[in-house]
């Protein structure tokens, strides 16, 4: 190669140099002239970012200088033009007038003129197929970037059309924009109370904007035009009506209602115009579901409510029960104790042999020593038995002030500590709240909440409030009980749920409130023990009361009294007192009906003239009984043996013995 010298690398370094030193020069003689620093500072930088302009357009001149051949670089490093760099520039230019002009890409010119030169090199050395295809290819059509202008390079992604253009799950209950965006109303209005949005576009957007839309479906389940049949697909024009919200194949408005100029509905017969037909999908404008260019998506902002985001953090829900093979019974029965409790007794009855028929004679002879005295004792424990024992035989082996015990009895529960174990009363109680704006009735739970209603019960007994002053307390047992979560009662059942109230985990105290909408999230935190199951109207007019600060009632709300029709524990003992009084008459060997007199008067003692034959009338019964049959022998009888000499009894006034009758 042979030509002109253009700059060498020390000459750059040089004007760097110089640049510099003219820079900090004229930054000192604006500092003496009174010029503040920081318009000194911005005008370095504009500076700054004019030279770095200007050395970036010479490069990209310098590259397509080297890319067409009319510069090269030589072995020490310097610029140089080279022999036939007119002609390939001549050409270039000529190339890119009649790719403007709409003539041939005659795209390897420039390599021709630039090859013509005898530069000591190959065709194959001078441009390569990579080169050609890489990021900064230059075409004379296209010119630099030939392959960034085929593709954006964000894959495209189309949403279906059944698809909540928020959540990107199948719709149940759709609506849409009025530009024919469609949303689930459970994904959209979360995200309209926080941001007030579209989040496709950004636009602003408003709850009463929202069009219900209303899709035909056969028999299969598939959504198809309500006139034609027709089923809707990803590639089916869809278009929907305002006034009605109803959905229809584009091809069916265009015919029978456009044309034949029909503004009416063809399912519901309610006029439209032609600014009410809302697209919600076209065939030819796919862009409107591109997913890339959803804004929220763009954004990375999260549609999720806060109830969805616990869900999708917490671990149970994100397992594979499928995976797990027979643990999955094990882990589903972890995250419900209810379940676990209801397995086992499940299994225990399975396990128990039921009594058939009668026991062949080798059945009977090998059950007979199973019966022995622990069953016994089992089978007549008391019903209160706690499942731990006095620790008597303990005490006394380890003491010798103690009276020696030598078997383990169990404890005995008080009635209290009996009921409250959870699903032991089963009973539902009934309670009447009078309010300053009138009466709740509630039916209460003691089956799964027994401690709670049992509190409720005492204190409604007592008078309420324990403090007297309407801001709640202590409980009845003077201190704080445990949390009763076992069960299947849920928040989500919604209005007229009555739960506790507390500070925190087994700080229930003697406050509670009442539900007005369902509240799921309450769930496992508050332990619900009522529901109202009258006086709704007084639960709207409390719902309907005007509030100040902090949502408290302006005019006040006060619990005049409590009322308890039916207390479920007091119910269960009498149930439990009439059943041990049952099973004392069937163990006398008579029946229930037996033994009450026409007046309703129990008999009691009856056939026990035996027992009492030793004082009163009882004792001349002997004198009825029959005599010794000739032929019955005595066992056994004793000889010289006289009877002892019974001593008379002076008559002490009255009538005195009748034994001489």
């Amino acid at each position: 190669m042979t030509g002109l010298d253009l700059i060498t690398k020390r000459e750059i370094l040089d004007l760097a140099w110089k640049a510099v030193l003219f820079v900090f020069d004229k930054v000192q003689w604006l500092e003496r002239k009174g010029v503040d620093r920081i318009y000194i500072l911005g005008g370095v930088l504009l500076g700054l970012l004019v030279i770095d302009s200007a050395l970036l357009w010479l490069l990209n001149w310098l590259w397509w200088l080297l890319g067409a051949g009319v510069v090269s670089i030589a072995a020490n490093g310097v610029l140089q033009f080279t022999s036939g760099s007119t002609t390939a520039l001549n050409n270039a230019g000529e190339n890119i007038i009649r790719s403007l002009e709409g003539g041939t890409n005659d795209q390897p010119a420039t390599i021709e003129a630039a090859a013509d030169a005898p530069t000591g090199h190959t065709e194959e050395e001078e441009i390569t197929h990579s080169e050609w295809a890489s990021e900064d290819a230059f075409s004379a059509s296209a010119g630099s970037g030939l392959t960034k202008a085929a593709g954006t390079g964000v894959p495209f992604k189309r949403l279906p059309f059944n698809f909540c253009a928020i959540s990107l799950q199948p719709f149940k209950s759709p609506v849409c924009t009025p530009d024919g965006t469609i949303f689930d109303i459970d994904n959209i209005l979360p995200w309209l109370l926080k941001h007030g949005t579209n989040p496709v576009n950004g636009a602003s957007l408003q709850s009463t904007e929202l069009v219900k839309l209303n899709f035909a479906k056969n028999d299969d389940g598939e959504m198809v035009d309500p006139v034609t049949f027709k089923v809707f697909t990803d590639n089916t024009h869809i278009v929907a009506l305002r006034t009605t919200g109803n959905v229809f194949a584009h091809d069916t408005v265009e015919r029978l209602n456009i044309k034949a100029k029909m503004w009416e509905d063809l399912v519901s017969g309610q006029e439209f115009g032609r600014k009410d037909i809302i697209t919600l999908q076209d065939p030819q404008n796919v862009e409107s579901r591109n997913l890339s260019s959803f804004k929220y998506l763009k954004d990375g902002t999260s549609t999720l409510t806060p109830q969805q985001q616990r869900e999708r953090n917490d671990p149970s829900k994100n397992v594979n029960l499928d995976a797990l093979g027979s643990a999955a019974d094990v882990f589903a029965l972890r995250q419900n104790p209810a379940e676990i409790a209801k397995s086992l007794t499940k299994n225990l009855k399975t396990s128990t042999p039921k009594p058939t028929g009668s026991p062949s004679p080798s059945t009977s002879t090998i059950s007979k020593p199973a019966t022995t005295s622990s069953n016994i004792n089992n089978a007549s424990k008391p019903y209160n038995a706690a499942l731990h024992t006095t620790g008597r035989a303990a005490a006394s082996f380890t003491s010798t002030g103690l009276t020696p015990h030598t078997t383990a009895e169990r404890a005995l529960l008080s009635d209290e500590d009996y009921m409250l174990h959870p699903r032991r009363v089963k009973t539902p109680g009934y309670a009447r709240v009078s309010t300053s704006l009138g009466a709740l009735n509630l039916e209460l739970l003691p089956e799964f909440a027994p401690k709670a209603v049992w509190n409720f019960v005492q204190l409604s007994k007592r008078g309420g409030d324990p403090t007297g002053t309407g801001k709640g307390g202590a409980s009845c047992w003077g201190k704080s009980f445990g949390d009763e979560f076992d069960g299947p009662l849920s928040h989500a059942l919604g209005r007229g749920m009555v739960s506790m109230a507390n500070k925190g985990k087994n700080t229930n105290g003697s406050q509670f409130f009442i539900l007005y909408r369902p509240a799921k999230h309450l769930d496992r935190k508050h332990t619900i023990f009522a529901r109202v199951v009258g006086g709704l109207e007084t639960l709207a007019a409390m719902e309907m009361a005007e509030v100040g600060e902090a949502d408290r009632p302006v005019e006040e709300i006060r619990v005049l009294g409590v009322d308890v029709f039916v207390d479920p524990f007091e119910e269960f003992l009498k149930k439990r007192r009439e059943a041990e009084e049952a099973e004392g008459v069937k163990k006398e060997g008579g029946k229930e009906d037996e033994r009450t007199t026409w007046t309703g008067k129990r008999v009691r003692g009856e056939g026990k003239g035996d027992a009492a034959a030793g004082s009163g009338v009882g004792k001349y019964l002997h004198a009825a009984a029959p005599a010794t049959g000739a032929g019955q022998q005595v066992a056994e009888e004793w000889e010289g043996a006289e009877e002892p000499v019974k001593k008379k009894v002076k008559a002490g006034g009255g009538f005195g013995n009748f034994d001489s009758w």
